[in-house]
């Protein structure tokens, strides 16, 4: 595994590491000063490459993952992945530092909190990273589940539900929407490879899907982006903590969809289409956002219509930019290429003072109890550093000199004054409508930069309002946004350091052509258009915003119902209510009538399949004879299944299952599959103890007279299943689309050192498929548990049916132990013996859950929890981990995920013994066995309901 694919996974790796290290420090240190150490790590191995990266170099290195689907995790680095990487890392640390006195280790669950800021900063980095399309996707929608836990992280309050569902709900859609562009853009290029998407532009631009592809990716850009109409999420997103809010909604979640159009302008941007698109959505969410920032009277409710308003003139930028492409070479196309690097520059500076302000509202927050801006006022005097903060970060952001918003707010005038001089695409007056919009934006984002500053800090305090003594904030609490307000201004100065390290090395990768391009940028560039805009900017906005309490009003003439949130809850209401509706007809709370529905779907989509494709065709001449033995077992299996449908009792019933399980067992052992035989056999014996539990729990049998209507559709029901797959198993032996693999398989022992084929397809041939296999098993196991003790409280373990059916008889004690070391001792030979022999993790582990189940049939607990002190939701838990971490551990080496080797050592006393890898997935998958078996029957033992 390269250094860089280790940056990404490093995140992941303590987040599991992160609730140990909370257990041991909870009580002494905060558990922030070791996540802390991420980051940084992760900043400091960035910062040699910001040299190499400056002069035009890139890096890329590959991870082998599913080479056969053409997805491997190839990491690339260029200039526009390591401003992203730089934000991610660099803020991440100071929002770490801000949290450890912004969040008690002794009232928050702090294992929680980092637990999830970890997931989000290691799928960030692995998107920004990723070459490969559906990679890209995959961390892409793990940054919206991580977004959703860490929104949701106060979760006893309503409203933080309510904003962590809609994010999810609008960044997941788009997300899909993403995904449908992605495949698309595969299906045109036919590589997964961004690089080589970039390099194919010419021929991809010509396809009829090129404009559909183009329309579900921007999808995906703009709903996680908080575009227009989809902003609608992120003010609600505000429930977050404020660390979490700094953190994702100014620096790096909502920066994801501007890093999709910034990585695939390439791909798309010489198109008018992506042209009006970005730059339209871009320029009307500017100025939705301004607008409504300045009625907000809560200041994190400010700040996030202001981050939507911002991200929109980030998106326009972009949007404008992309006409380089379309103009390819000389003046004119590197006039528009500006744009590109505005947007750049105004991404990092937004980054700076944004973070800084919300840092800021959460001191304001945490000092005085409160952000309305109703209870505020005279707070300069009682926190002057924090005033201070606050000026130079709403100050950048209304573009004032000396911080850095100034000189990226020019930039973006002059974007929007060359769109007006220089029109592409042939429209002069939308060209004007730009500049209109983007000039009322900036007054009205100058408007509620003042009223952040002074409706706060200035004028009369109000104690009274308050619910504590306000005081400044600690000074470790003041320190990230110190360093962040101090970039705003050490910017300013020295703009042209962020153009030559960043800007330019970026623009080459968002813009090819204008890889060479001089961008200079001056704290004083004259007196020019761009100046008396500004000059324009401050004037219109002191004026408006001495006559503020005049025409706000004007905000509650506006209906409601027209809200495109009020539009989000009616849709959320009338799917709800479609939906119970449809639910009500056909949830009858009958078992019974579930299984006619799934049942008769099978028959209906399979037989219907197999009769109107021709699919139905019998060869038996190449069949083998059958026997009378078989015919026998055959007949005996007949019986026993019937035995069950009309047993009028559930004991026979359960004896007649069991029969019918040993007859497949036995029929298993005459086809010779001594693996399945084994594993069936083992099933059945904790199957039945399971059986005998649940049916303890259910009332006498009752076989009640039923219409004949009832029996006819359950018999024509049953044999039309029976029949379908039986003529379904029959063809399909009879179509051959391709050669068999079973030759490959046969070929075990050379590629997977393994005399057991069947083994060595469970552990490394189609290792995925076990692995999800024992995840499913323990998911189930968790279900029971967590079904079974809802609403128990806490309280006291009640009485264990085990108990009620345990003999005191010393002869069964006795024959216990005996055969419960036979059992264990088999399950052993089991488990080592399965990569030559009949065997494996999987039949090992149940024959181990059958030995433990036998000794808690027969001892009291006490002697059980005396011997065997499990929890075996941790053991099942530990096993998937075993899994997981052994599918991961092939990354070290350069494989594709699950990856196995083996190799023969010599050992003292052994001699030369082989060893193989599968060994460790195999225990993994016998740990979960054992842990999910013993979980659901103890769990099912205990419950009295």
């Amino acid at each position: 595994m390269s250094s860089l694919h280790l940056m990404i996974f490093i995140p992941f790796i303590f987040a599991i590491i992160v609730p140990f290290i909370h257990r041991q420090c909870i009580q002494r240190v905060h558990t922030g000063w070791f996540v802390l150490a991420v980051p940084l790590s992760i900043l400091l191995y960035l910062i040699p490459y910001i040299r190499a990266v400056s002069i035009g170099k890139t890096i890329q290195l590959e991870l082998q993952w599913m080479p056969s689907l053409g997805i491997n995790f190839t990491a690339y680095l260029d200039g526009l992945a390591l401003i992203f990487a730089l934000l991610i890392s660099g803020i991440g640390a100071l929002v770490i530092l801000y949290s450890i006195y912004y969040l008690s280790k002794e009232k928050e669950a702090l294992n929680n909190f980092y637990v999830y800021l970890l997931l989000f900063m290691g799928a960030m980095l692995g998107l920004i990273f990723s070459d490969n399309i559906f990679v890209l996707y995959v961390f892409w929608e793990l940054t919206s589940i991580s977004s959703f836990l860490l929104i949701a992280y106060w979760y006893q309050r309503k409203h933080s539900r309510y904003g962590a569902q809609k994010a999810m709900l609008i960044t997941i859609a788009g997300g899909l929407a993403m995904l449908a562009g992605l495949i698309l853009l595969s299906i045109i290029t036919e590589t997964n490879s961004i690089r080589e998407m970039v390099s194919m532009v010419g021929e991809s631009e010509k396809h009829k899907l090129f404009l559909p592809a183009m329309i579900f990716l921007l999808l995906g850009a703009f709903t996680k982006s908080a575009q227009f109409p989809f902003s609608i999420w992120l003010p609600d997103a505000m429930e977050a903590p404020t660390p979490i809010s700094a953190y994702l909604h100014s620096a790096t979640m909502v920066k994801a969809g501007i890093y999709l159009v910034a990585r695939f302008t390439p791909v798309f941007g010489g198109s008018a289409e992506w042209f009006w698109l970005v730059s339209g959505a871009g320029i009307i969410t500017l100025l939705y956002g301004s607008i409504n920032a300045v009625q907000q009277k809560d200041l994190k409710a400010l700040l996030a219509y202001s981050t939507v308003s911002q991200l929109g003139l980030i998106m326009s930028l972009l949007g404008i930019g992309s006409a380089a492409l379309y103009l390819k070479t000389g003046n004119e196309s590197s006039v528009y290429a500006f744009a590109v690097a505005a947007a750049l520059f105004h991404l990092i500076n937004h980054s700076t003072f944004k973070g800084s302000l919300f840092m800021v509202v959460g001191i304001i927050d945490h000092e005085a109890g409160t952000r309305d801006l109703r209870r505020l006022g005279g707070l300069a005097a009682l926190m002057p550093v924090s005033f201070t903060l606050a000026v130079i970060g709403s100050f950048s952001m209304a573009g004032l000199p000396p911080f850095n918003g100034f000189l990226s707010k020019e930039m973006f005038f002059t974007s929007i004054l060359t769109l007006i001089e220089q029109p592409v695409f042939g429209i002069r007056a939308l060209a004007m409508l730009f500049a209109i919009v983007a000039w009322t934006a900036s007054v009205f984002t100058f408007i509620y930069c003042m009223i952040l500053v002074f409706k706060t800090f200035t004028g009369k305090h109000h104690p009274e309002k308050l619910d504590k003594q306000v005081h400044e904030a600690p000074l470790g609490m003041l320190v990230s946004p110190m360093v962040l307000a101090s970039l705003v201004v050490m910017i300013f100065f020295f703009p042209n350091v962020i153009a030559d390290y960043f800007l330019k090395p970026a623009l080459a990768a968002v813009v090819p052509g204008q890889a060479g391009l001089d961008i200079h940028i001056s704290p004083w560039h004259g007196w020019n258009a761009e100046v008396i805009m500004t000059l324009g900017v401050i004037g219109c906005g002191i004026l408006l915003y001495r006559g503020l309490k005049k025409w706000l009003p004007v905000y509650q003439r506006y209906p409601k119902g027209l809200t495109f949130n009020h539009l989000y809850q009616l849709t959320l209401e009338g799917m709800e209510g479609l939906s119970f509706k449809v639910t009500k007809r056909y949830m009858t709370g009958i078992v019974r009538d579930y299984l006619v529905y799934i049942f008769f779907t099978i028959i209906l989509v399979i037989g219907g399949a197999l009769w109107l494709l021709d699919g139905i065709s019998f060869y038996f001449s190449n069949n083998a004879p059958v026997n009378a033995y078989e015919m026998g077992i055959v007949v005996g299996m007949i019986v026993a299944a019937l035995t069950v449908l009309l047993a009028k009792s559930r004991l026979t019933a359960i004896i007649a299952l069991g029969a019918l399980g040993l007859l497949v067992s036995l029929l298993f052992v005459v086809f010779r599959a001594p693996d399945l035989a084994l594993t069936q056999l083992v099933v059945e014996t904790v199957t039945t103890v399971l059986f005998l539990l649940c049916f303890y729990h259910l009332p006498e049998l009752r076989r009640e007279k039923s219409k004949l209507r009832f029996k006819l559709t359950n018999l024509l029901i049953s044999l039309g299943v029976g029949a379908v797959f039986t003529v379904l198993a029959l063809s399909a032996n009879n179509h051959r689309f391709s050669e068999t693999i079973s030759s490959f398989f046969e070929d075990s022992y050379t590629l997977a050192g393994a005399k057991n084929m069947v083994n060595a397809i469970l552990v490394d041939f189609r290792g995925l498929d076990t692995m999800l296999e024992i995840l499913v098993l323990a998911i189930a196991g968790l279900g029971v548990f967590t079904l079974i003790h809802l609403g128990d409280s806490g309280q006291a373990v009640k009485s264990n049916l085990l108990e009620k059916i345990k003999s005191n008889d010393v002869i069964l004690r006795t024959v216990t132990k005996a055969a419960s070391i036979i059992i264990f001792t088999f399950a052993i030979y089991l488990f080592f013996g399965g990569h030559h022999n009949p065997g494996g993790g999987f039949v090992g582990g149940l024959s181990s859950a059958a030995g433990l189940i036998l000794l808690y049939l027969t001892f009291d607990s006490e002697t059980i929890r005396e011997n065997i002190q499990v929890d075996f939701k941790k053991l099942a838990a530990a096993g998937v981990l075993i899994a997981v971490m052994t599918g991961a551990g092939s990354f070290l080496f350069q494989a594709p995920f699950l990856s196995q080797t083996f190799g023969h050592v010599e050992l003292p006393v052994f001699g030369d013994t082989e060893l193989a890898t599968a060994l460790i997935f195999d225990l993994g998958v016998a740990l979960a066995v054992v842990g999910t078996a013993m979980t659901i029957i103890l769990t099912i033992s205990e419950d009295e309901s």
